[in-house]
């Protein structure tokens, strides 16, 4: 008798130990998650890009790994739906398109790779949306407005940030498919969730939601919402959020706008406003924004490379 009551006395005190260490781990696990999805590791104010390159992966495989152990975790997701995103657009899709002058054939690997990696951002994104509603990963993936429109609906301010880079990610993956007429097809699911986060926040993240409308606008016509003269009050709009401290808005309308309108005088302006400010000023508002900058110029300086190719003489 006295060594059965031993016997469970032990077995309650291990199963209190498990329980115990479960619950050390998994706060653990969350306090790692909490950390990793908070601040993106510093990267904004970083001044080495390459440096950053070769850093994000690890990262985010290490966030993956997180996300797969913590299920209901929705920050880690935007974190990887921004993560994802960001890194596809300043690693992948950019270097791809300057191979596109030289080799097509890579270009066309390494956009495929860059769509790649924007929809498992958009994944993400996709399943955060759903673990604060559920249904509504469903209902955006599927072909109907109505049940789009009316999901978007329970979705509150907090959510902005998840419809921010739902709509960036799959937008971005849309730019890199050309030849994929059910991925272009899904435009004005994009358009609609943008304009779900635009009427819940239009501010979000200084004026980023305008930013992201500059390269829309520019692809479509006054008729469906967009053209140049949209465009500019969106460029002047994100501007007026930011106070100018970013400049990837004035590239962006340069590049869509400017030169499909073959505006060679004003494109060359705004281009060498972008390659003279000093994007390494320790003003804080600059250094936050620092490692956007110096992608905006580098494409900035790529594309006064190009100018005799993309502005007829």
């Amino acid at each position: 008798m006295i060594l059965r009551k031993l016997s469970i006395v032990a077995l309650l005190a291990g199963l209190s130990f498990s329980q115990a260490a479960c619950s050390i781990r998994g706060y653990a696990l969350r306090a790692t998650a909490d950390a990793l999805s908070g601040t993106g590791g510093g990267y904004g104010t970083e001044d080495d890009p390459e440096l950053v390159r070769d850093a994000a992966p690890f990262g985010l495989k290490t966030m993956e790994t997180l996300a797969e152990a913590l299920p209901d975790h929705r920050p880690i997701r935007l974190a990887l739906a921004s993560g994802f995103t960001q890194y596809a657009y300043v690693f992948v899709n950019q270097e791809a398109d300057r191979a596109e002058d030289k080799n097509i054939a890579q270009a066309k690997v390494l956009w495929t790779r860059s769509r790649r990696l924007y929809l498992r951002g958009r994944n993400y994104a996709l399943a955060a949306l759903d673990l604060a509603s559920p249904g509504t990963k469903a209902a955006l993936l599927g072909s109907d407005p109505g049940a789009q429109k009316a999901a978007l609906a329970k979705l509150t301010k907090a959510d902005v940030p998840y419809l921010y880079w739902c709509a960036a990610s799959w937008a971005l993956a849309i730019s890199t498919a050309k030849d994929d007429a059910n991925l272009i097809g899904d435009l004005p699911v994009v358009d609609v969730i943008m304009s779900r986060a635009r009427e819940l926040d239009e501010n979000y993240d200084e004026g980023a939601i305008h930013e992201f409308y500059v390269s829309l606008d520019a692809t479509r016509g006054a008729a469906a919402g967009g053209g140049p003269e949209s465009a500019k009050a969106h460029m002047n709009r994100a501007i007026e959020l930011n106070k100018g401290y970013k400049l990837g808005v004035l590239v962006s309308y340069a590049e869509g706008i400017l030169i499909a309108q073959q505006k060679k005088a004003e494109f060359t302006q705004l281009m060498q406003k972008v390659l003279s400010t000093d994007v390494y000023s320790e003003d804080p508002s600059w250094r936050r924004n620092r490692l956007a900058n110096i992608v905006a110029q580098q494409r900035a300086r790529w594309l006064m490379d190009k100018l005799v190719e993309i502005f007829a003489e």
